[in-house]
């Protein structure tokens, strides 16, 4: 088992509520619950000594090989031998309700294929990040962990030895063709119900019923474009990621990883952003998702009816997945960090960031469920949305802190401006096309001075390009939306100069970087790698922009960049290596996106 496997060297399984990172060696290295913002039971991909991992493994002189069955959310692990072939199958079964549970199984399947092969175990969990305790009771077929808060019970189905390790389990096993072994881990709350023993019968039952739900949820996708696999892949990534119980996703099932090894770039992600999660209700729609979409937007809209921000704004930027504002940010000292790359940071500070655009994803995720369902939105509702756009009437004309979160004091971003813009037009649009009361004189001026201010102030003469804030003339890639909103036509002058420029200065080798730290400083120590999310942004804008060869070449070029299972962390390194945190649902969306945006492209100018 190596200390720390590379990033991308992982696939996720995930029951909608809660995901683990297996490597290609076996391990478990993470995994929260009962939720995905709960404390860990094994991190040890934040600290390999006190994280605490669960790994099955087979002595085999190849590489395992790790690959998804077509179209599902089952992992299967292989171990290679002359006289052996052994198989790992990593799976969460998925409720059949969408009530929050108190507990969720890992189901772990050995089998072999061919010839004998002996396969080793070890369980080793550590509670809270690794700040608590626990206590072994270790039984013939069945094995609890106790600590403060939390449990985890594993049962054996099959042949598998094990012995105690101190507080810890080890176990083995060797099987042929004809034997049959699991261990199926329940990890959660130790006041929910105790998991039932199960048969041979009963697993082969769970898994049948887990990979018929992925091959059903697939099949109501509508996409039937050039890259089927890798949309279905990216579609998967993003339903797992989302919480079930609530509609909301999560940005990433993991904290801590970082966006340069040894760096301090190292943030909590598994909370819900008003912006990702509204730019996948398009993603979602696009692909015929609806139930998802509208989920998420039955979330968005509570949270637009509670207010009570952390930051006294009628949003904040995100919120933990069940609507809950307090997400108060420590540094857990005692963990060192992926490969050392401490702090390791629990909670988010930048909660109470003041970032105006989100008034603008989300109105514009309102729009397009209202659009796709072809009714109003419900009266409470718009009156609650309509109330935020007349407070933005006042408001919009702040400095902030911007979409990317910088720590270097507030200014004014002109991707906020384009979203406030976006936020004010969906309104009107809305308002116009279902008869809805609104204040549209107030919304239209508004809307109208931010335009202008944007071509003013926003367009650099000497750059020929929109730059990203006012006061310099740094590019952003996050201006790569400007088409798309319908601010700015994609074949004007201005916006193919502002695309020529951002090719010159962000662009290497297709790779997309959000901004130069070095041109605008943020605040923040060390550097980063290019933005996979800005990656597939820019194969739109290209495909907007009619040049359909260095789009298609682009996005070609960006998906070479995907790990053996089609996944996607938040970055991409100086040497191809993905960095940040792991898989990140934002660059799934923007693939999709990009994917849906690029076909319909090509289609038409055949």
């Amino acid at each position: 088992m190596r200390r720390y496997p590379p990033i991308a060297d992982h696939g996720m399984v995930g029951d909608l509520q809660t995901a683990a990172l297996v490597s290609s060696e076996g391990t478990v290295d993470w995994l929260c619950a009962p939720r995905f913002d709960s404390p860990s039971v094994f991190a040890s991909l934040l600290d390999h000594d006190r994280g605490g991992h669960f790994s099955v493994h087979a002595d085999t002189p190849r590489p395992p090989v790790q690959l998804y069955l077509q179209d599902t959310a089952v992992l299967v692990t292989r171990f290679l031998a002359e006289d052996g072939v052994g198989e790992v199958v990593d799976f969460m079964p998925v409720a059949p309700t969408q009530r929050a549970a108190g507990r969720h199984r890992l189901v772990r399947i050995l089998r072999v294929t061919r010839g004998r092969v002996r396969f080793t175990l070890e369980c080793r969990p550590r509670f809270d990040y690794g700040r608590a305790g626990h206590r072994l009771d270790l039984a013939e077929e069945a094995f609890r962990f106790d600590a403060p808060g939390a449990q985890a019970t594993v049962q054996t189905v099959g042949p598998v030895t094990w012995s105690g390790d101190g507080d810890d389990v080890r176990g083995e096993a060797t099987l042929g063709p004809d034997d049959f072994a699991a261990v199926v881990l329940t990890v959660g709350d130790p006041d929910a119900d105790a998991p039932s023993p199960l048969s041979q019968a009963d697993v082969v039952t769970l898994f049948e019923q887990t990979r018929d739900f992925w091959h059903a949820w697939v099949r109501h996708s509508r996409y039937r474009g050039r890259w089927q696999d890798m949309v279905n892949r990216a579609a998967i990534t993003l339903k797992l990621l989302t919480y079930a119980p609530t509609g909301a996703p999560v940005a990433a099932p993991t904290m801590g990883l970082p966006e340069q090894i040894g760096g301090g770039r190292n943030w909590d992600y598994r909370y819900t952003w008003v912006r990702d999660g509204s730019m996948s209700v398009g993603a979602l729609l696009g692909l015929g998702y609806l139930e998802e979409a509208h989920a998420f937007r039955s979330w968005l809209g509570d949270r637009i009816r509670a207010g009570g921000t952390v930051s006294g704004e009628p949003l904040q930027i995100m919120y933990r997945i069940d609507g809950d504002p307090d997400l108060q940010e420590e540094v857990l000292d005692h963990l060192e960090g992926y490969r050392g790359s401490a702090p390791v940071r629990v909670g988010n500070g930048a909660a109470g960031q003041l970032q105006l655009d989100i008034y603008g994803e989300a109105a514009l995720a309102l729009s397009q469920a209202a659009e796709d369902a072809a009714e109003a939105p419900p009266y409470d509702g718009w009156q609650s949305l309509a109330g935020v756009l007349d407070w933005l009437v006042k408001a919009w004309d702040r400095p902030d802190e911007g979409i990317w979160e910088t720590r270097g004091g507030q200014k004014d971003f002109t991707y906020s401006r384009l979203m406030c813009w976006t936020a004010f037009d969906r309104g009107i649009r809305m308002a116009r096309d279902f008869a809805r009361p609104a204040d549209l004189p107030g919304w239209i001026a508004a809307r109208d001075d931010i335009l202008r201010q944007v071509m003013e102030r926003g367009w650099s003469t000497g750059r020929q390009a929109f730059v990203q804030h006012y006061d310099d003339t740094t590019l952003d890639a996050s201006l790569l939306l400007m088409p798309s909103v319908g601010f700015i036509a994609p074949n004007d002058p201005r916006w193919l100069s502002t695309l020529d420029a951002m090719e010159e200065e962000l662009v290497s080798d297709s790779l997309v970087y959000r901004y130069d730290p070095a041109a605008s400083p943020d605040g923040l120590r060390g550097s980063e790698g290019t933005f996979s999310l800005c990656s597939f942004l820019y194969v739109n804008a290209l495909a907007r922009s009619g040049r359909l060869g260095p789009a298609r070449y682009a996005f070609d070029k960006m998906l070479t960049y995907a790990n053996h299972g089609g996944l996607f962390a938040e970055e991409v390194g100086p040497t191809g290596e993905q960095l940040g945190n792991f898989p990140q649902a934002f660059t799934h969306l923007a693939l999709i996106t990009a994917a849906l945006s690029l076909d319909e492209q090509m289609d038409a100018a055949r």
